[in-house]
């Protein structure tokens, strides 16, 4: 009997290091590539720039966009969905795509987020970024499923864009890079919200903070949170 069961044994192992090679190819898959700017490259398109957006779920601090028309024959190595990467090798790569890409970054304020709601917000912050690019790029790959409505270089949107292309991973790298410092920066500011830690995002800390500290010219008066602790008070 013993052969025989080390015989299923034997297979049970050969199926699950398949499920293995399996998991590793779909995740490589994952990967970003630059297949999009290949295809608008073959279109007549010569500068393209990938163009994402970061801070649209905390409940303070600005949203930031950036714009990144990358050298594909010098890619950095690494690039990915900003999400994906430890903050030690985003802020490496970030390094990397400023110093070998174009770059812009904008902003849309609190003030700006709650006057014209979150989405048009992050849409006139990643117009700004396209805007600040110079020379101008002609074509454009964005991040989500809609198309700022003010942008008149011919664009994509992507779903997801930013594991899908190189130049909106590279976007999406450097504009979390810059918000991320910049809710450093604000912590030091205000301390007890956790902001280096939670940029902003609605965690724990966070959350008992406002009740306990109070709301900050920072804090996007609109999100319901913020709102709700402004209307007791």
């Amino acid at each position: 009997m013993a052969p025989f069961f080390l015989c299923l044994a034997a297979v049970g192992l050969r199926r699950e290091l398949a499920k293995r090679d399996d998991f590793g190819s779909d995740r490589d898959m994952e990967q970003p590539d630059n297949s999009l700017e290949i295809a608008a490259h073959e279109k007549g398109y010569l500068r393209i720039a990938g163009v994402d957006e970061v801070g649209r779920g905390p409940l303070a601090g600005p949203v930031t966009a950036a714009a990144v028309v990358l050298d594909l024959a010098k890619l950095p190595e690494g690039l990915n969905d900003s999400k994906k990467l430890s903050a030690k090798k985003r802020a490496a790569l970030a390094a990397e795509i400023w110093a070998s890409a174009e770059v812009s970054l904008a902003e849309a304020s609190v003030e700006e987020i709650d006057s014209i709601n979150i989405l048009r917000a992050s849409h006139l912050a990643m117009e700004r970024a396209v805007s600040a690019l110079d020379p101008p790029p002609d074509y454009l790959l964005i991040d989500g499923n809609m198309i700022p409505r003010d942008l008149t270089i011919e664009s994509e949107a992507v779903v997801k864009g930013d594991g899908k292309s190189v130049s909106i991973a590279a976007a999406s790298i450097v504009a979390k890079e810059a918000r991320d410092l910049l809710m450093v920066d604000l912590a030091q500011q205000f301390p007890g919200y956790g902001w280096e830690r939670n940029a902003g995002y609605p965690s724990k800390q966070h959350r008992e903070a406002l009740v306990e500290l109070g709301v900050t010219p920072h804090h996007r008066r609109s999100f319901k949170p913020v709102h709700k602790i402004l209307y007791q008070e």
